[in-house]
């Protein structure tokens, strides 16, 4: 079971998804489509895509991800952003007319971008978030750790090219 530490560890990730998927359904909404239409597609999204940002930051802070790397996160995301969209399309969508794998295959496309976007955002809150929770929360604070290793090894880095 997921305890209160790992599920603080999933705050950010969530918030993420969240925010996302309610753009999307702004997006509906300017696409023309009624503001109700708009608002079940927006929530249809930011479920799913909430739940699956917030278990990226379990799975970070439970060591299956590490911090500044991109190509399992990238098929992580490959996954959950299809299975999100297919659960917004199935909602509040007018049916996928070429049906459920093509949808699918254009969605693991679609994914890799969002899922750049998703860790460059997660990369800029996640350790103001885990400093103000390393205090009260071992897990918090062992993954500040992991980002400060990741850090200075990317410092050392710059330090060496430019000798």
């Amino acid at each position: 079971m997921i305890g209160r530490h790992s599920l603080e560890l999933a705050l950010p990730g969530a918030s993420i998804g969240a925010a996302a998927g309610a753009m999307a359904g702004g997006l509906t909404l300017l696409a023309g489509q009624p503001t109700g239409m708009a608002a079940l597609s927006a929530l249809a999204l930011s479920v799913p895509l909430g739940l699956f940002g917030g278990l990226y930051g379990v799975l970070l802070g439970h060591g299956v991800f590490r911090p500044g790397t991109f190509g399992p996160v990238g098929l992580f995301w490959m996954v959950a952003f299809p299975v999100s969209r297919l659960v917004q399309e199935s909602l509040a969508g007018v049916g996928m007319a070429d049906g459920v794998l093509p949808f699918l295959a254009y969605q693991a496309m679609v994914a890799l971008g969002f899922a750049i976007g998703f860790v460059w955002l997660h990369e800029r809150l996640m350790p103001h978030w885990l400093m103000r929770r390393a205090g009260a929360n071992p897990e918090a604070k062992a993954l500040l750790g992991q980002y400060i290793k990741h850090a200075q090894a990317l410092q050392a880095t710059r330090k060496g090219s430019r000798r």
